[in-house]
């Protein structure tokens, strides 16, 4: 089956306002600059989406990418690991004016809360936040003299992704570091949205290396020379 979009606005259609948007990245590395801005796009040309709820490890920077799509108002809530990093001064300013929700998870249980999402685990047991503020309200039980926290799954309707090689079947591999949150994500979404750098045939790929199967993979899209977020903030860009 060929998943390949034509274009960056047809691959982020349909996401409206409300939606569970879970996007890969780990500050600059992975992130799909460009399918977050068509998503931007579209909202400047049609006011949509809105009130969405974006799964991130962190909170963006400068004013690009993920804190451009939070400075144009489009984010309600932000789940993520590190709202504090190189230039999140988007992120501060909104939080700090009581404009956008934040939901703070350490960063081995953001990745776990994922792939249980993933895998159909709708909770866990994690010593991690144990005694601390992130575990208020939540069920503490005793497993061998120790307390855990239970943790719920984190589930999406859509994630965006960037990956390094993809087949037109949707199989994917990734670069380096790049490859973070990605795979975990492309389980725990009901769309799974991805760009890459590279489009091949399929049979293409060894499916010794491939990370991502096309089953996790709904829609592709290539984009042959995609922009990094540190260069962007190194040059000033602002977006749009």
């Amino acid at each position: 089956m060929d998943k390949t979009i034509p274009s960056l606005a047809e691959a982020v259609a349909g996401i409206g306002d409300g939606a569970t948007v879970m996007i890969g990245g780990f500050g600059g590395s992975g992130a799909p600059i460009e399918l977050i801005h068509a998503l931007i796009d579209r909202f400047v040309a049609t006011g949509h989406p809105t009130g969405l709820t974006v799964v991130n490890n962190n909170a963006g920077n400068g004013h690009v990418g993920l804190a451009a799509l939070i400075e144009q108002g489009m984010v309600a809530k932000l789940i993520c690991s590190f709202p504090r990093s190189a230039d999140p001064v988007v992120f501060t300013e909104l939080y700090l004016a009581g404009k956008i929700e934040l939901e703070l998870v350490p960063q081995g249980t953001l990745a776990e809360r994922i792939r249980a999402g993933g895998a159909g685990i709708p909770a866990f047991y994690t010593p991690t936040a144990y005694g601390t503020a992130l575990a208020k309200g939540k069920k503490i039980e005793e497993f061998d003299g120790r307390p855990y926290v239970q943790e719920r799954w984190l589930k999406a309707d859509f994630a965006l992704i960037k990956a390094e090689v993809g087949d037109t079947h949707g199989n994917l591999t990734y670069r380096a570091a790049a490859r973070n949150f990605a795979p975990l994500m492309a389980t725990a979404a009901r769309t799974t949205i991805v760009q890459v750098s590279h489009l091949v045939a399929p049979g293409a790929i060894d499916p010794e290396t491939v990370v991502t199967p096309g089953i996790f993979v709904q829609r592709l899209v290539e984009v042959p020379d995609p922009q990094q977020e540190e260069v962007l903030n190194r040059a000033k860009a602002v977006y749009p």
